[in-house]
């Protein structure tokens, strides 16, 4: 009896518990937002909310408007947070991604590939014919597509061309790093495998499937995208979701993991046209040196970065959750992709949230 009578309190104890203890209802993580492909409608997401810091606000601003931004431009899941406008620019003005717009040129040729298009472990002079560069056809035929996205194709960078003449061997691709004009070989080759225009095919498998606006235009060598900062921003979001926009996957995750990850063992700071941060050491643009530590010290580590002459910028922070945008000209005297100018900005971006 008396046994009888421990086990039945034991169990009035153990129920007494469970009834009288109310588990936390744990709060759902907030949904990624896609904006409509055409519109203006944007969601917006309040610094309250947020839980962020109001004091911090004016000291950004102030900064980026010293720094001669024209815009810029902070998503968190999506939703716009900040955005905000100077000297003169708007939302409906037009600005060159410069550099930037390599990450273009990346997805593109990842979208190409995954449409059976061509391969990237292919030698380039595969789209592109023989003769293309002034090396002898053996050196020529090392070079891959996936060199020209690492920046390894091994050919003289001391100057920006790139008509035959100009590409003279420096070293067997792969060994070398060098950041290069030569990229934009990928373009021809994406023209030739797909049979249309390079503008075509981006506007048609890129631009449009996000409601990007905006156009390729040639300067130099170069062809150079411009488009609104919220066009720019359209694009960040794709890449924050692995190259997926809503429920449409328009580049593949795994080409997407091979880009935003170190992709040679030379520039550890370098994936597929896109700089890295948080690695061990990187290389710079114009030099053969290597600096230990990560890109931008002062920004988050899991960073990846489409970045480009006179500052133009898009950061994606994948444990944020957040996109940022910075469109404008050159913050300082510097003039190429990564100055001081990103260490001081994500100073006082972080202390917004910190």
């Amino acid at each position: 009896m008396t046994k009888t009578i421990c086990i039945i309190l034991t169990i009035l104890a153990f129920t007494g518990c469970s009834s009288d203890r109310t588990e936390p209802t744990p709060t759902p993580a907030e949904s990624m937002y896609f904006p409509p492909l055409t519109g203006n409608t944007w969601e917006t997401k309040s610094m309250t909310d947020l839980k962020w810091n109001q004091a911090a606000v004016q000291p950004l601003l102030d900064y980026l408007e010293l720094k001669h931004s024209k815009s810029f431009i902070i998503l968190v899941n999506g939703r716009i947070v900040m955005e905000n406008y100077f000297n003169g620019h708007s939302p409906t003005t037009n600005w060159y991604w410069a550099s930037a717009g390599k990450t273009l040129t990346s997805t593109i040729t990842g979208i190409a590939q995954q449409e059976n298009l061509l391969n990237i472990n292919d030698k380039i002079s595969k789209y592109l014919g023989t003769g293309w560069t002034s090396e002898t056809l053996a050196q020529e035929n090392l070079i891959t597509c996936k060199h020209l996205l690492t920046m390894t194709s091994g050919l003289d960078d001391s100057t920006d061309d790139v008509d035959p003449a100009s590409l003279i061997y420096k070293a067997d691709a792969g060994t070398r790093w060098a950041y290069h004009n030569v990229y934009v070989k990928l373009q021809d080759a994406v023209a030739k495998a797909s049979g249309q225009t390079w503008e075509n095919y981006f506007n048609a498998k890129l631009r449009d499937k996000i409601g990007m606006n905006g156009t390729w235009v040639q300067l130099g060598v170069n062809s150079v995208y411009t488009s609104t900062s919220r066009s720019m921003a359209r694009f960040g979001l794709l890449m924050l979701n692995k190259g997926k926009w809503d429920k449409t996957q328009i580049l593949d995750e795994t080409y997407f993991n091979e880009a935003t990850n170190t992709s040679q063992n030379i520039n550890l700071g370098y994936g597929y046209l896109w700089w890295l941060n948080g690695k061990a050491n990187y290389h710079l643009p114009q030099s053969q040196l290597t600096f230990s530590g990560s890109i931008i010290p002062t920004a988050p580590n899991d960073m990846f970065m489409a970045l480009g002459k006179n500052d133009q910028k898009i950061y994606v922070i994948p444990n944020k959750n957040m996109v940022i945008i910075r469109m404008g000209d050159a913050a300082d005297n510097v003039n190429l992709a990564l100055s001081d100018f990103d260490k001081v900005l994500w100073e006082k971006i972080s202390a917004l949230y910190q």
